[in-house]
């Protein structure tokens, strides 16, 4: 399994490609979006709450021990799942509250952290935008993790209006095919070897071939200045309503505003774990991390944040493959 034992922890990256829009919310703001998605405080990046993680993958190997529940037993598949699981209570804590000062899980989640971003471009329908920012926090995360060589990953230095991708890209316009237009805005191309980048990055985050090759020729890095534009003012804004069935017509005070991240936005997460903290019980922190890796993996496909019931945030998972020595 792709994890790796560090300072007494097993570690593993958790890649999260959305293919529909998704919206992990905030609840409700002051501002003109009434639910805005979630952002981190400093930048104003998307994120997605570690807190909100962890129950999706324990949802997901719930989902999955509920088959191993013995037919003499009572209780409902999904809470003897729950609540007397041994590989699910030993991972995520216990499932009754009364329970809950027993032990603590023995996984931990971060916070996902924005990756890269789809753009509307002029030519090439979309961009996958990144910066040397998000790419140094990657770097600093994979190192930190144990997962990767300080300095593995390429990091192209871009000014403002300038723009670093694949030679062949797209993206790019113009006579000379130095150009590229995402959204409204005008960038200039500069002169920077985006294969290796690419490569790892299509390599690593997302999960089926068609993809993989696309995301080679359309990844873009920007300057940490325009990413920061473009995620902050190019998410899809849906206005909503709710219905008086008697009349057909709109409830009074029922339209609200909701925001959300498009399709093909791509995160990354830490998924962490320690030897087992239950009593009597003596998993190492591989096997439990391993225990969800599998099940992460069998699943394929999570859903994450709100309006489940409409087709949001449905996202595939994939594992960072394990390291690359050399």
């Amino acid at each position: 399994m792709p994890s790796l034992s560090h300072n007494g922890r097993s570690t593993a990256v958790l890649f999260l490609h959305a293919q529909t829009t998704l919206h992990p919310g905030t609840g409700t703001a002051l501002g003109v979006v009434d639910l805005p998605v979630q952002r981190e405080r400093h930048t104003q990046w998307p994120t997605i709450a570690g807190s909100a993680l962890k129950g999706i993958l324990r949802d997901v190997c719930r989902e999955k021990a509920k088959a191993d529940r013995p037919p003499e037993v009572s209780l409902s598949p999904r809470r003897w799942a729950n609540e007397q699981h041994h590989k699910l209570v030993t991972a995520f804590g216990p499932g009754l509250p009364k329970e809950s000062s027993e032990h603590a899980g023995a996984v931990a989640v971060t916070d996902a952290r924005i990756l890269a971003f789809p753009v509307r471009s002029l030519r090439g329908v979309f961009a996958w935008a990144t910066c040397p920012a998000v790419l140094e926090r990657l770097q600093r995360d994979l190192t930190m993790a144990g997962l990767i060589d300080p300095g593995k990953l390429p990091v192209p230095t871009v000014a403002d209006n300038q723009i670093a991708c694949a030679a062949d890209s797209p993206l790019l316009v113009g006579p000379r095919r130095d150009q590229a237009v995402l959204e409204e805005f005008e960038f200039t191309k500069i002169q920077a070897d985006c294969g290796p980048l690419a490569d790892w990055i299509a390599g690593h985050a997302v999960a089926d071939e068609g993809t993989r090759q696309r995301l080679r020729s359309h990844l873009a890095v920007l300057s940490d200045n325009d990413f920061s534009y473009f995620v902050r003012h190019a998410t899809e804004v849906a206005a909503r309503i709710a219905l008086d069935y008697e009349h057909k017509t709109v409830k009074e005070g029922a339209l609200f505003y909701q925001e959300f991240l498009p399709a093909e936005t791509i995160f990354y997460t830490l998924v962490l774990a320690s030897a087992s903290r239950k009593p009597n019980a003596n998993d190492s922190a591989a096997e439990i991390l391993q225990y969800v890796q599998r099940c992460v993996e069998e699943t394929g496909v999570m859903q994450i944040g709100g309006d489940e019931t409409t087709g949001k945030g449905f996202c595939t998972a994939r594992w960072l493959p394990q390291r690359q020595e050399g």
